[in-house]
């Protein structure tokens, strides 16, 4: 997207001050869990991920076809499950395939092994759900194209819609799941807060998002470079406690810029409206105000 392009988009309220560039994505997620072998077994069985490395207490998995890692397990025997409700923190994170006939490969592979999923039509894409072993929330979806995204009054239209399943599974064309395919990322992740301005005074104002939907009731939706969101936001469960060191949880994700300038940016944007920032090499780890960690990291070195 050139910049005439950027400034002239027809939905979405970018932040007064520093804005995260275009092309910036997300990495990887880091999850806390209970049996690491455990959560192996069902990352590998049902999400169709691969170990890319493993260790005692932890492992890094990724797609088929590809090193890239998007999920970090943490082992930390006995560490409590998500409650029913949830706690203040994740409230999923989302894998994104690259293509709606994977989605409905995963579809007619989660029936043939008998795994339930709530299931959702976005608008803007299609949307499976699943909890793993620990009760961390998971979407899997797959985009539809931006041409036929919509929008209205600044906002992006988005919708929570009946899946057609059946249409989904027939993209599939009869080929079998075989795992998460080459191209597969981490496509958002979607947080429990206890307040929507301050999470927009944090993520909008402080970190450059984007925001792109702001009538979802209890929602606010963000992201950069007019993806549909690359972080969602809600109040689902105000009453909630914070997630602890003691429960599976979300322990941070990552934001991927383009280079260590904007990198350097986005530190100073955090600071100057009051975050503390870590260094960490060439990126940076900042806490939202329910302690969640964000860390920001170059694609390149």
């Amino acid at each position: 997207m050139t910049q005439t392009e950027h400034a002239h988009r027809e939905y979405g309220i970018a932040p007064s001050g520093f804005r995260l560039p275009d092309a910036t994505h997300l990495g990887r997620v880091r999850l806390q869990v209970a049996d690491l072998d455990r959560s192996i077994a069902y990352y590998e069985s049902v999400i169709g991920l691969r170990v890319l490395d493993r260790s005692a207490s932890g492992a890094t998995l990724g797609p088929h076809g590809s090193e890239n890692v998007i999920v970090e397990l943490r082992a930390k025997p006995g560490v409590r499950p998500v409650a029913r409700r949830g706690h203040i923190g994740l409230y999923h994170f989302a894998i994104l395939l690259p293509d709606r006939a994977s989605l409905g490969r995963l579809i007619a592979h989660l029936a043939a092994i008998g795994v339930y999923a709530g299931m959702s039509d976005h608008f803007v894409s299609e949307a499976i759900y699943l909890q793993d072993p620990d009760g961390l929330g998971i979407e899997v979806y797959a985009d539809r194209p931006r041409s036929e995204w919509r929008s209205s009054d600044r906002q992006l239209a988005m919708t929570t819609n009946p899946l057609d399943v059946d249409d989904v599974v027939r993209a599939a064309a009869g080929v079998p799941w075989g795992g998460a395919p080459a191209g597969t990322v981490i496509g958002h992740v979607h947080l429990y807060v206890r307040d929507l301005d301050e999470a927009a005074a944090f993520y909008h104002e402080a970190l450059g998002l984007d925001k792109i939907v702001w009538g979802y009731p209890g929602a606010l939706f963000m992201s950069a470079g007019g993806y549909h969101h690359h972080l969602g936001t809600n109040t689902w469960a105000a009453g909630a406690p914070l997630a602890t060191d003691d429960e599976a949880r979300l322990l941070d994700w990552e934001i991927v810029v383009p280079d260590a300038a904007t990198v350097a940016r986005a530190a100073e944007s955090l600071e100057n409206h009051g975050a503390e920032v870590r260094r960490e090499g060439k990126a940076i780890a900042a806490r939202d105000p329910w302690g969640t960690t964000v860390r920001v990291v170059p694609a390149t070195p």
